[in-house]
């Protein structure tokens, strides 16, 4: 069995200006204080002699390959990213940026704001644009229903009750 796996599919482009601004803020962190603060207990613990046994130079090491492997990730994604920072034209559709209010058959009141892959928070109630629910909800207004299959095989029928920007 190898390591290799397949590719992951490419997320959609779009960000928030909040998205953005913490992810930035993020590679900032990581290159300007982190990445010193590890590089400087690596160089105290290669100092103390044998590295072969030392834990805290092999962990220091780890925790530089992890952070520059997170801020060449960061470098990357934030030069193709395109920032949505305005609402769209038409606000009585549903767009990216959207926070949509959903009722289920139940009459449970459930709210969504449509944002891009790196910003998913399932506790604010953000999901991807790529996300199934999003794709359904796309382009919809309010009225409108729709149906989503769930992973038990089971249906879910929501009605949108609410846009906003």
């Amino acid at each position: 069995m190898g390591r290799w796996r397949p590719p992951q599919p490419k997320s959609s482009p779009y960000i928030t200006q909040e998205g953005y601004d913490r992810l930035n803020e993020e590679l900032r962190y990581l290159w300007k204080v982190k990445r010193p603060e590890v590089t400087q207990s690596v160089k105290e613990a290669a100092a103390q002699g044998d590295r072969s046994e030392n834990a805290e130079y092999i962990y220091g090491k780890k925790q530089l390959r992890e952070i520059d492997r997170r801020v060449r990730y960061l470098s990357k994604r934030l030069e193709h990213i395109k920032v949505v920072d305005r609402a769209p034209d038409d606000t009585s559709r549903i767009f990216f940026g959207a926070w949509v209010t959903l009722l289920d058959e139940e009459d449970h009141q459930r709210r969504y704001r449509i944002v891009g892959a790196d910003e998913i928070d399932p506790a604010k109630g953000y999901i991807s644009i790529d996300a199934p629910l999003a794709r359904q909800l796309l382009k919809k207004q309010v009225g409108d229903e729709v149906t989503i299959q769930r992973g038990d095989g089971d249906e879910l029928w929501l009605e949108i009750t609410g846009i906003d920007y």
